[in-house]
């Protein structure tokens, strides 16, 4: 016999996250689960401020709807859904039909602050290659400039990946550049969309040999896996893209390409997170995922992430919000 259930959760944030124009206080949204006589499967909604056109209450509107569907035995279509409300029912149906291993990619970049110091410490603790982060674009050109050539300069065998968000216009995308010592800019694995507009991000890549990742774009209608000069890679954040099968088709176009492809975290729970890591493992070995998140929480949701010491609140302790046997 088929049942679903949503449960909501909020979980309380590092007062230092900041998405944009807010600071984000806390972390709310929905776990599906979904199950099959003695099989189950699980999946996060979790639509993310600033950036998701929909808000918690309208994707769990929308996801009961979906699940009243499922459990009647009537075909979800996801792709009318919303792009959170899609990949959580369709993880907890991927599960639930025993399509995700079990082995995960936990090796995420670490997001780098401004000690060269702390961050050789984090890489020792990592196996494979050493691959961190910095977001740019929050300050200053020229700052974000010299940061990453400190850190190129202090750890030689480093690859960094950079986020500017769009941040830059062409002008402070000379700027930065400009500071960035022209021996380490190969060591630079992509910048993501350094530009508002897509053109001036491409011209960036061309003109400073700094090669570049669509992010934002990947997310934009009509998007197509190009490979175009100075494109390295394409991020996936699952959460803000949609099914599991709709970023399974994006991850193949890549590798088809010759791209790399990134999966990314848009700031799930640590069961979210999780099952990122599976799909990771599985779909881009090889490739360090974005899932250096889990720092950003106060306390973690029924799976705990590896080497993680946040205390653990178990889902049952949630209490449904919905569930088709009411």
């Amino acid at each position: 016999m088929r049942t679903a259930a949503l449960y909501r959760y909020t979980l309380p944030m590092d007062s230092g996250v900041i998405l944009r124009n807010q600071r984000l206080q806390t972390r709310e949204g929905w776990i599906v689960e979904l199950r099959d006589g003695e099989k189950t499967g699980r999946g996060e909604i979790a639509p993310l401020p600033e950036f998701s056109t929909e808000s918690a209450e309208q994707a769990g509107e929308q996801a009961q709807t979906a699940l009243v569907a499922w459990q009647a035995g009537e075909t979800v279509d996801l792709n009318a859904l919303y792009p959170s409300v899609a990949f959580g029912i369709s993880m907890a149906m991927l599960e639930l039909d025993g399509g995700l291993p079990k082995e995960g990619n936990y090796s995420a970049a670490p997001l780098c602050s401004g000690d060269p110091d702390d961050l050789v410490q984090k890489l020792a603790e990592l196996d494979g290659d050493k691959v961190a982060k910095i977001k740019v674009g929050m300050y200053e050109a020229v700052r974000d400039g010299m940061v990453a050539n400190m850190f190129l300069e202090a750890i030689p065998d480093l690859k960094l990946r950079l986020d500017a968000n769009r941040g830059w216009t062409p002008l402070k995308g000379q700027q930065f550049a400009k500071y960035v010592n022209p021996a380490y800019r190969d060591r630079i694995a992509f910048l993501e969309e350094p530009c508002k507009k897509p053109e001036d991000s491409l011209a960036f890549a061309a003109e400073h040999g700094i090669a570049i990742a669509w992010d934002e774009t990947v997310r934009e209608p009509g998007f197509e896996v190009e490979a175009l000069p100075g494109v390295a890679a394409i991020v996936i954040k699952p959460t803000l893209t949609g099914s599991v099968d709709y970023c399974l088709s994006l991850i193949e176009q890549a590798h088809e390409k010759g791209l790399v492809a990134v999966i990314s975290s848009s700031l799930e729970t640590s069961l979210g997170l999780n099952q990122l890591a599976r799909l990771a493992a599985w779909k881009t070995p090889g490739t360090v995922p974005g899932l250096d998140t889990m720092q950003l929480f106060k306390a973690q949701l029924e799976t705990p992430w590896p080497g993680c010491t946040l205390p653990v609140t178990p889902l049952q302790d949630l209490g449904k919000i919905w569930c088709s046997e009411q």
